[in-house]
């Protein structure tokens, strides 16, 4: 969206062993050059795809001893980080900086997200703050997620390559002895970015949501703004999507009942019309809500309601939704698996969607169930707070239904309203079309962003 606007974008990522061969196919080598690391030098091949339409480039940072491995950031054999990852994101950060440097092509603003390229802002405000390459470039750093810091021994600085005066305590490498890499971007980034409004508000108020970091965030606050994510409609929308069998609109919502009548069937559970069907695509974890969904199961599957479920996570919950899957069989379908197919039937097929979340930086969930007409139900935290408008009683306004407080009775209560009006079919299809006439695209996100770029440039 930001090429379609005119900005010249270049996009790194490490060359992941988990790419599909197809894409990676459309790629071409280019570049090859040596990245010293803790004592060593290490081998970088730059890979490259260019839009033909667009200013538009993709690059990949390759090495296969750092990248070529199973999952991204988690050993699947131990279920912990991998113990590099410190190297890992290192080679990364400087072998952007390496490389835009042999490409003899300066950007204005280098837009980095996450613990895992936070030492490029960094690194350009400390090593090379007096290299006149980068003399006109400057850093927006995005945080998706304030519970991943990029942590690390007090021995990991030394790999940073950078001047050991800079590692002492309170300083913006130090976190209680070990090396946080975020707190480094957030303390050297020109402007900070984080994915809602709410959110950014949240990261700075208390321990729960800056999970330390507050202070630091708090000291920053006139330079910290939050832009909710975009959806790409053209992906997520019921118009449009190439997995559902009866597209829909506003206009015709008599196809997202046929759409139900098909997931119904799919998932093996009774036909029930009257009988909300409920969606939750989630990860399995207590940050989700899962832990208030379990205390609340039992009086939840009392309710006139049917649920399925699709993710994957911590192996408590796994168990927990396979038992009451058990005990309620016609009420329950659990899928503990990652499903791109059955998350947009379950978008389209749905009649609810439930966020229980204890914080959500973001969520993409409740954005795409508005375009599909799945009324969200959410807790009001982070980017679902920003989203949804708590429905009124007689459906004159609000597109979902939002409660405050973080424990199985709010949750039940807000469940109830819906049930409530969910048989009350003319308020119900004003909430529903309400919601898909919400506008989340990442037009309007991008153009933030473009703002934000100019104001970084402007040193406002």
């Amino acid at each position: 969206m930001l090429a379609r606007m005119g900005h010249t974008v270049r996009v790194f990522l490490p060359k992941y062993g988990t790419i599909p061969k197809s894409l990676l196919g459309k790629f071409t080598p280019d570049l090859a050059c040596d990245i010293p690391i803790a004592g060593k030098t290490r081998p970088l091949q730059l890979f490259r795809m260019t839009d033909k339409t667009l200013p538009l480039e993709y690059l990949l940072i390759g090495n296969d001893h750092f990248y070529d491995r199973p999952e991204p950031y988690v050993d699947p054999e131990t279920g912990q980080d991998y113990e590099d990852n410190d190297e890992r994101f290192i080679f990364f950060c400087r072998g952007i900086l390496e490389v835009l440097k042999q490409l003899d092509w300066a950007p204005d603003i280098i837009h980095a997200n996450d613990w895992q390229t936070a030492l490029l802002p960094a690194y350009l405000a400390t090593a090379h703050a007096h290299d006149p390459f980068f003399a006109g470039t400057h850093s927006v750093f995005t945080i998706h997620n304030m519970g991943y810091q990029g942590q690390f021994a007090a021995e990991s600085y030394k790999k940073l390559g950078l001047p050991p005066d800079l590692f002492y305590a309170t300083g913006p490498f130090e976190y209680w002895g070990k090396i946080n890499l975020m707190k480094a971007a957030i303390s050297y980034a020109h402007l900070l970015t984080t994915v809602s409004p709410r959110y950014a508000i949240e990261i700075q108020s208390e321990n729960e949501y800056g999970c330390g970091l507050e202070g630091v965030l708090h000291a920053r606050a006139h330079d910290l703004f939050g832009i909710i994510n975009g959806v790409d409609y053209l992906d997520w929308s019921p118009e449009h999507d190439k997995y559902i069998v009866y597209k829909y609109s506003p206009a015709n919502l008599t196809a997202k009942k046929r759409n139900k009548v098909e997931l119904i069937g799919r998932i093996g559970l009774p036909q029930r019309e009257k009988s909300p069907l409920i969606g939750m695509i989630s990860r399995l974890v207590d940050q989700k809500g899962l832990d208030i969904v379990a205390l609340a199961a039992e009086e939840l599957f009392a309710l006139d309601l049917q649920v399925v479920v699709l993710g994957t996570g911590d192996q408590k919950y796994h168990r927990l939704l396979s038992e009451l899957e058990k005990k309620y069989p016609d009420k329950l379908r659990v899928y503990l698996k990652y499903d791109n197919e059955l998350a947009h039937w379950i978008e389209a097929g749905a009649d609810m969607f439930l966020m229980p979340s204890r914080y959500e930086p973001c969520g993409l969930n409740q954005l795409y169930s508005l375009r599909y007409g799945t009324v969200p139900i959410v807790r009001a935290t982070g980017g679902l707070a920003d989203s949804i408008i708590d429905a009124s009683p007689d459906g004159s306004h609000g597109t979902g239904f939002v409660f405050e407080k973080y424990d199985a009775a709010s949750l039940l209560s807000a469940l109830t309203r819906a049930l409530a009006l969910f048989n009350r079919k003319k308020i119900w299809r004003k909430i529903m079309k309400e919601g898909m006439r919400q506008d989340f695209s990442w037009q309007l996100s991008a153009q933030k962003y473009s703002d934000l770029y100019h104001q970084a440039l402007s040193g406002r």
